[in-house]
C-alpha cells in the first residue's frame, strides 16, 4: 500500500493514477476518514493522559466518579475508531501503487512492445492444435481430468510428465547461475499473507480457492509464499539483495475464462511454476526488474521460441505492479502470441502491507522493494513448445535444450 502521509500531500496525482489504472478508488473519503481516525487517536490520547495524571494519589470520591466516567468515554472512543480503521484500512488497501513514467496509459490494447526475438513459425503442412497433438500422443488427458476434478483439470501423462519436469530442471539451471536460492514452498497461505501481497482471498471477485473455516486459500503463484517468507522481519541487504527462485503448484479459479484464447492448456485451473522474488534497497529495484525479464529472456531463447516482449499498460497493472513486463511466445493456431511469463517490480508497495524493512546503511530502517517474475510455467511453456516444434506425423521436436533432460529429440507415439 500507499504511505497516507504521501497521499495526503498528493491528492490529484493519486486520483490522475487511479484513473489511469481503471481502478475505483475513494480518495475523498479515505482522506475524511483519515482525518476522523487521527482527531479521534488525539482525543483518546489526551483522555488518557488526563487519566493518568488524576490516578496519581489518592483520588476523591467525587474524582474516582470522574475517572470512571473518563474510562467508559475511551472505551466508547475505541470502539468507534475501531470501525473507522476497519473502513480507512479497506479504502486504504484500494488505492494501487504508483506507476512508472514510462508504462504506456491506457487498455489492455496499448500495450508497447519493446524486444521482439525470433518470426512467427511458419509450417508446410496443416499444423494442429496442442491439445490434439497432446491427446494423439498420449500426453494428456483432459477427459479423465474432469471426471475426477472437474473442467480445467488435466492428467500429464508419459513423455508430458518429463516435458515439464525437463522444463523445470532447465530453468533451475538458468536461474540459480544468477545466485537465486532455491525453495519449494508451501501450497498454501493465510489470508492476511495474500492481502499483503495484493490478492482478494474472499468475496465474489475473488481468482483464490479458499479453504473452508479457515484462514488458508491454495496460492495462485509463489509470489505469494516468497512474499510472505520475511514478512514483520527486518532484513540485513548489506551483502547484496535476497534472490529467491520457487517451486509450486499453482491454482486459480479463472472464473469467466473461456473461449478459444482459454483452449486447453492457456487457461487451466492447476500447474507448476518455477517463480523468481526478489526483496531489495529502493534504488536497485528497477535494476533487478531489468535482470528478471533478461533471465526470462535468456530462458526463451534457449527454447527457441519466437516471442515478444511488452511494457504492460497502466489499465492493465495489477494493484501491486509499478511496471510490468509480459513475454508472450507465438501460438500458432492462435496465430497470435500469449503469455508465458510475467516480472514485475512492486516497489516498496507489497512491503509495507507485509511490514518488511531492511537495516539502512547511516542508521535507521526502511521497507524494501520487491519484485517477482516467472521462469517456468507448466501450461503455457508446453503449450508454446508443441505447436512451434510440432512435425509433419504429429510428433514433437524436442528443443535442443531440453533434449539432455529428456533423453530423447523427438516426441512421438509409442
Amino acid at each position: 500500500m500507499l504511505d497516507i502521509k504521501f497521499i495526503r500531500e498528493n491528492i490529484d496525482l493519486i486520483k490522475k493514477n487511479c484513473l489511469n489504472r481503471k481502478i475505483k478508488a475513494d480518495v475523498d473519503e479515505l482522506l475524511r476518514l483519515d482525518n476522523e481516525r487521527r482527531d479521534f487517536i488525539q482525543q483518546i490520547e489526551e483522555m488518557r493522559s488526563e487519566k493518568n495524571k488524576k490516578s496519581k494519589g489518592k483520588p476523591t470520591d467525587d474524582e474516582i466518579r470522574q475517572l470512571k466516567e473518563t474510562g467508559d468515554k475511551i472505551k466508547q472512543f475505541e470502539t468507534k475508531l475501531n470501525e473507522i480503521e476497519q473502513n480507512y484500512t479497506k479504502l486504504l488497501l484500494q488505492v494501487p501503487n504508483l506507476t512508472h513514467p514510462q508504462s504506456p496509459v491506457g487498455g489492455e490494447k496499448d500495450y508497447k512492445v519493446i524486444f521482439t526475438g525470433g518470426e512467427p513459425t511458419k509450417f508446410d503442412f496443416e499444423p494442429k492444435d496442442h491439445e490434439e497433438l497432446m491427446t494423439n500422443l498420449d500426453l494428456i488427458d483432459f477427459e479423465r481430468g474432469a471426471k475426477v476434478a472437474g473442467s480445467k483439470f488435466y492428467f500429464v501423462k508419459n513423455d508430458g510428465v518429463r516435458l515439464n519436469q525437463a522444463l523445470i530442471n532447465y530453468g533451475i539451471d538458468i536461474v540459480a547461475k544468477h545466485g537465486y536460492t532455491l525453495m519449494e514452498t508451501p501450497d498454501l497461505a493465510k489470508d492476511q499473507i495474500l492481502l499483503g501481497i495484493g490478492y482478494n482471498p474472499r468475496g465474489p471477485e475473488a481468482q483464490l480457492y479458499s479453504v473452508e473455516n479457515s484462514d488458508l486459500s491454495l496460492v495462485a503463484t509463489a509470489e505469494i509464499t516468497v512474499g510472505g517468507y520475511h514478512a514483520d522481519e527486518v532484513l540485513d541487504l548489506s551483502g547484496g539483495a535476497k534472490k529467491y527462485v520457487a517451486l509450486s503448484h499453482c491454482f486459480r479459479t479463472e472464473a469467466g475464462s473461456y473461449g478459444q484464447t482459454s483452449k486447453g492448456l492457456y487457461r487451466v485451473h492447476q500447474f507448476t511454476k518455477l517463480e523468481m522474488f526478489v526483496f531489495c534497497r529502493p534504488e536497485e529495484s528497477e535494476k533487478y526488474h531489468e535482470e528478471i525479464l533478461n533471465i526470462e529472456k535468456k530462458i526463451v531463447d534457449g527454447l527457441g521460441l519466437p516471442y515478444r516482449v511488452i511494457d504492460i499498460p497502466t489499465g492493465d497493472l495489477g494493484g501491486p505492479a509499478y511496471r510490468k513486463y509480459d513475454i508472450e511466445a507465438w501460438m500458432p493456431m492462435q496465430n497470435n502470441y500469449g503469455e508465458i511469463t510475467s516480472c514485475s517490480n512492486c516497489t516498496d508497495y507489497q512491503a509495507r502491507r507485509l511490514n518488511i524493512k531492511y537495516k539502512k546503511a547511516g542508521g535507521g530502517n526502511d521497507y524494501v522493494h520487491t519484485l517477482n517474475g516467472t521462469a517456468v510455467v507448466s501450461s503455457r511453456f508446453p503449450l508454446a513448445i508443441v505447436e512451434n516444434f510440432q512435425q509433419a506425423d504429429g510428433s514433437i521436436a524436442i528443443p535442443k535444450v531440453l533434449q539432455r533432460y529428456m533423453g530423447k529429440e523427438v516426441i512421438q507415439r509409442n
